[in-house]
């Protein structure tokens, strides 16, 4: 079992600070990517005030798919380039937006949201997945959260990767010409 627990009266630092600290505890040493973001999900809704909704989107097939969050059901599949999360997809940079209904073609998944944060999951140079953060207060989300969380992705980003892409196994057949290898894709 564990049990974490936010500071009581902690300034945004410490709360990230800790937030950073009960995440890396609870993956380490766990390879599953999914049970990882479920986990660090859970506890971004348990650490920080005013959300409606925290979880993560993951790339595949070039579209971002949902993944493990808290909150009300979500859309399920987000396009590159449309919305605040697809924005962040496609550009590689943290969208942090005071005012959602502001933005251009933000996609309502919850009409509750006034705000939202996005920051991108990335290894190797890409995006692999991304991190949407909710609330229904209009601009919820300062310079100080979009630090916290980018320091927490960056610091659990191989974390989340692990089993996101397919696993591929290899076999040998005998063929007329020789022995072919034959690579099939396993999605355990």
């Amino acid at each position: 079992m564990y049990d974490f627990a936010p500071a009581a009266n902690a300034d945004k630092s410490t709360l990230y600070d800790d937030l950073r600290a009960a995440a890396e505890a609870i993956t380490a040493g766990e390879s599953d990517g999914i049970a990882n973001m479920a986990n660090v999900a859970a506890l971004i809704w348990q650490f920080l005030p005013d959300l409606n909704w925290a979880g993560f989107y993951r790339m595949a097939d070039d579209e971002l798919v949902l993944g493990p969050f808290q909150g009300k059901p979500a859309c399920i599949r987000i396009p590159v380039g449309k919305g605040v999360c697809g924005a962040a997809a496609a550009s590689g940079r943290t969208q942090r937006v005071e005012d959602v209904h502001a933005f251009p073609g933000h996609i309502a998944c919850d009409a509750a949201s006034a705000s939202e944060i996005v920051v991108p999951v990335m290894q190797d140079g890409r995006v692999i997945a991304v991190l949407d953060l909710d609330s229904p207060l209009r601009a919820r989300f300062d310079s100080e959260d979009q630090a916290g969380l980018e320091a927490l992705v960056s610091a659990l980003a191989s974390r989340l990767y692990r089993s996101i892409l397919p696993r591929f196994e290899t076999a040998e057949a005998p063929s007329v010409r020789g022995t072919v290898r034959i690579i099939m894709l396993n999605r355990r």
